[in-house]
């Protein structure tokens, strides 16, 4: 969800007392929930599970890449490419670009590899919890196939509170928090990116009676909630259809920009590669003092960005059309590679490469400063695509950020709308399912125009409840997963086209798979 990454409008400076104790608390609520403990327990579930799948990351790597690429929908399902592109919809956001900033800033150029290391441990827990959600997906009343960490809590623990904790958790954040921050986002870049130019002007005088640069936004938020709308209310197919077109656009797009950034320096790289290994162990002399903030933030950006683990790809993995749940859990691992290795090190690769960056120092000051006055963010890939090509930066950007957060819009629509059947004890209906739909446009025009302050701090927390109780359940319940990653390869050995039988391998309460007596 890439939640920590905060892109935020202006607000009001003035805050009531009860505000500002509201504030305090909420702060001190996210700082627990998003402690080093979280951190921990991720990169260890990450570690965990790759000794128990014995790398299959790495061993599986062509099997996955074959598999993302095949398959093919269905009435009830999406194809597994369809699934992907869903899920990949909403790993790829503005974290990948300003979370991968912030995190050179503050744990410097090392943090860079720790990042690629959550990326390859997570692909793992990736494989556990997408595979947990095909084994224990259902039909919804309309014969859409439906599933994620609450329903394979509910299934495989029997803890019914647990599961519904998880789908309010995720109704709350994903339904009603984190759209309009999106938004936010969307609507800052394009007015950053226009502003002083033909068509915005400097954006000091009013429109409307409001501030020049409010009605833009305004503007920018309701033709944004007009084209969320357009899409979210063709269901599911019509959001699979449409993330698989622009998913995979947007990403290669944004990748070959970085391509272009690196090879017109590329007598730059050896160094760029040598001050990354340095300082990620704390060898390089400008950075050395920071190793344990690298670790940090690039664990921390590495969990934002690719999700693996806090139960967000589950949702789209559980949608997709398979014969046995693995094929979608190597299909969602690959993901893991996409989302990190490419799109989050394109980003690194194009505020390293040509120097575009500050690093704060934390004992006060800067170790480097190239950029004096911008703050950790999107400014600092910005700099780097001007740096070769003169004007685009902000332009390209702003288009990049604005089908970032748009498809992570649409996969948080998704997320919501799930939890919402789950919480409707299984039975999609339609008069809640349109106020959440109206719910969610209606925060994209609000959080467009106003700071997304508090909706990033809510956003933070309902995310980081949903990954504490997620790892808890994936660890309690690997048991089927690490069955049917066995079973998928023995089939494989014998040249087979693997089907799944949850008798056979003595799981309980898969229903959806159980063949008819």
């Amino acid at each position: 969800m890439q939640v920590s990454c905060r892109l935020r409008g202006g607000g009001r400076s003035h805050r009531s007392g009860s505000r500002g104790h509201v504030d305090t608390v909420l702060s001190a609520l996210n700082g627990l929930i998003w402690s080093k403990a979280l951190i921990a327990l991720c990169l260890g579930a990450g570690l965990w599970f790759s000794f128990r799948t014995r790398f299959m990351q790495v061993r599986g790597f062509v099997e996955m890449t074959r598999l993302t690429f095949s398959g093919k929908s269905s009435n009830a399902g999406v194809s597994s490419f369809q699934a992907l592109a869903m899920s990949m919809a909403g790993r790829i956001g503005i974290g990948n670009i300003a979370g991968v900033a912030t995190a050179i800033a503050f744990g410097g150029p090392g943090a860079v590899f720790w990042m690629w290391v959550m990326g390859f441990l997570g692909a793992s827990t990736s494989f556990v919890e997408c595979t947990l959600a095909q084994i224990y997906k259902e039909k919804d009343a309309e014969g859409r196939y439906r599933g994620g960490p609450a329903y394979y809590i509910e299934k495989a623990m029997g803890l019914k509170w647990y599961a519904l904790a998880f789908a309010f958790a995720t109704l709350v954040a994903a339904g009603l928090l984190m759209p309009g921050v999106q938004a936010n986002a969307i609507a800052d870049s394009i007015v950053n990116a226009c502003r002083g130019g033909p068509v915005c002007g400097d954006l000091s005088g009013e429109i409307l009676g409001m501030p020049a640069a409010t009605a833009l936004k305004a503007g920018i938020g309701i033709t944004v909630a007009a084209m969320l709308a357009v899409v979210i209310f063709g269901g599911v197919k019509r959001i699979a259809r449409f993330a698989e077109t622009v998913v995979p656009f947007m990403a290669i797009a944004y990748i070959l920009t970085a391509v272009v950034v690196m090879v017109a320096n590329i007598d730059f790289l050896p160094t760029m590669f040598r001050i990354i290994f340095e300082s990620a162990f704390g060898a390089h002399a400008a950075f050395g003092a920071m190793l344990g903030l690298a670790v940090e933030w690039g664990v921390k950006r590495g969990i934002y960005a690719n999700e693996a683990g806090q139960g967000t790809g589950p949702h789209a993995a559980a949608a997709a059309e398979v014969s046995h749940p693995a094929k979608q859990g190597y299909v969602q691992a690959w993901a893991i590679y996409f989302d990190t290795m490419l799109i989050c090190t394109s980003t690194a690769f194009l505020v390293l490469a040509t120097g575009m960056y500050n690093v704060v120092n934390p004992a006060g000051g800067m170790l480097h400063e190239a950029l004096p006055g911008v703050q950790a963010g999107a400014g600092f890939a910005q700099a780097g695509i001007d740096s070769i090509l003169p004007g685009w930066g902000a332009g390209f950007l702003a288009v990049a950020l604005f089908f970032f957060a748009f498809t992570t819009m649409l996969a948080y629509y998704y997320m919501a709308e799930t939890n919402l059947t789950y919480l409707n004890n299984h039975v999609s209906r339609p008069g809640r399912t349109l106020l959440l739909r109206l719910a969610i446009t209606g925060m994209v025009i609000f959080g467009a125009v106003r700071s997304a302050e508090m909706a990033w701090m809510l956003g933070d927390i309902g995310v980081g409840v949903m990954a504490w109780l997620n790892i808890v359940a994936i660890l309690i319940l690997q048991k089927p997963a690490l069955q049917a990653l066995r079973d998928y390869e023995q089939q494989k050995q014998q040249g087979l086209d693997p089907t799944f039988d949850p008798d056979r391998l003595g799981i309980r309460n898969a229903d959806f798979w159980r063949k008819a007596p």
